[in-house]
């Protein structure tokens, strides 16, 4: 038995004899990793005094501090950056649904600005910007080399004042100035209207309002149509929609989703990841839905377009959306300014990653551009019928109320292609539910 006990302890000695022998390596490795991060600190240190003492000109130290600082965020990713307390606060603003400016989500490519979507109604909407222009320049001046901060920094100004900025988009030859009168930017995050039996749901933007503005513009819809018998569906665009806050996204995917999960965000450590699932209730009590995108539809609307989509509770009509499959979290920091970092991905009931490679719709349909010319040619284009031949035989076999009936469904039906000139996606979208209707009937 003292043998038996004197080899145990003998196996738990030469045990713990192995494990220093591996951990001092690894300490060891640690500590000089550490080293060397404190060496690279010191060369900062060093490199900020020889700027403070010895630049050409006298510089503010908080602002250098704050440079190095956007630097060092600014190198991770398009989204990651630092907010001085100025910026912070116009953020805060931002999401309660009011601020001022032109009116447009951008991101930066290739050294440039990129524009996500213009606002609804909004200055820079007004003046003509679309998604995927480039801008280049403001009131001249290259926004080449800049930070994302400092180019936004160079569009903004004074309500009321004038900005040129200059376009390069694509399929024009050459680049473009836009003159803009900057103004206070007042969001509607969802405008609510009934277009024949259908309710079309515009989300502009998920902020504070988003899911509080879509379910009371939805069931007015409803109360002035007679009932949810009265409508065939619900058209939910999100075209242009540069995203916003994710619980408002999770919120707005709910609201149409019975069960079932609804995204979910996967960060550096796999404990951290979360998973947000839909409870009972549908506003739409099962109604066929139509989801509208485009190039312009990024992250929370990618969310809640993805999550329908999976569920096959909506069908996707546009064109691919932007491709933003990740999450930042605001952190506070002293001075009142904060951090936006880059925390993780999302992904979609299904699974997938939509970063970089966007929801693909289920029916792609395109938004063609009309030149004028074409416009005044169908405008001056004659419309004839039987009807309006000399002589023509009258119609009695029908009665005045289906004849009435008639005129009704045709007056539908003529609105519906006058809204295609003007919207062709959205009158496809509703083209679309109202096949869904005819079928469900028979």
């Amino acid at each position: 038995m003292k043998k038996f006990v004197i080899a145990a302890l003998s196996g738990s000695l030469a045990g713990i004899i192995v494990t220093s022998q591996v951990a001092g390596p690894l300490v060891a490795q640690e500590a000089k990793k550490n080293a060397s991060v404190y060496e690279q600190l010191d060369l900062f240190g060093d490199i900020f005094e020889r700027i403070r003492i010895q630049y050409v000109e006298e510089v503010e130290a908080g602002e250098l501090i704050e440079a190095a600082i956007d630097g060092m965020l600014t190198s991770l990713d398009p989204h990651s950056s630092y907010l001085s307390p100025n910026d912070a606060e116009q953020m805060r603003v931002q999401t309660r649904g009011e601020f001022g400016g032109l009116g447009i989500e951008v991101t930066q490519e290739e050294g440039f600005v990129k524009v996500v979507s213009p606002m609804d109604g909004t200055p820079a909407d007004e003046a003509g910007v679309e998604a995927g222009d480039f801008i280049t320049h403001v009131n001249g001046e290259s926004l080449l080399g800049l930070t994302l901060d400092k180019a936004v920094d160079l569009m903004r100004g004074p309500v009321g004042s004038e900005i040129v900025i200059t376009v390069v988009r694509e399929g024009e030859q050459e680049p473009f100035d836009v003159s803009i009168i900057r103004d206070t930017i007042k969001l509607t995050a969802v405008r609510a209207r009934t277009e024949g039996t259908s309710v079309v749901l515009r989300v502009t933007t998920f902020n504070d309002q988003t899911f509080a503005n879509l379910e009371e513009g939805l069931m007015e819809q409803v109360d002035e149509a007679g009932g949810m018998d009265k409508i065939n569906g619900v058209v939910l665009d999100l075209r242009n929609n540069p995203g916003g806050l994710l619980t408002q996204a999770i919120k707005v995917s709910d609201a149409f989703l019975e069960e079932g999960e609804i995204v979910s965000t996967r960060g550096r450590n796999p404990e951290d990841g979360e998973r947000f699932n839909a409870g009972e209730g549908d506003l739409a009590d099962g109604k066929p839905i139509v989801v509208l995108i485009n190039g312009g539809s990024a992250s929370a609307s990618e969310i809640v377009a993805g999550a329908l989509q999976d569920h096959r509770r909506a069908i996707v009509v546009g064109t691919k959306s932007f491709g933003k499959g990740s999450v930042q979290t605001v952190m506070p920091l002293r001075g009142e300014g904060a951090m936006r970092l880059t925390t993780a991905r999302y992904y979609t009931p299904s699974g997938r990653s939509i970063q970089a490679l966007g929801v693909s719709p289920d029916i792609i349909v395109e938004q063609p551009r009309r030149t004028p010319a074409e416009e005044e040619e169908e405008n001056d284009r004659p419309s004839r019928s039987e009807a309006d031949l000399r002589g023509s035989l009258n119609n009695d076999s029908l009665t005045e109320d289906e004849i009435r009936q008639i005129e009704e469904d045709r007056a539908k039906a003529e609105a519906t292609a006058e809204l295609r000139e003007q919207d062709y996606q959205m009158a496809y979208a509703i083209d679309i539910l109202k096949g869904l209707s005819a079928f469900g009937n028979e």
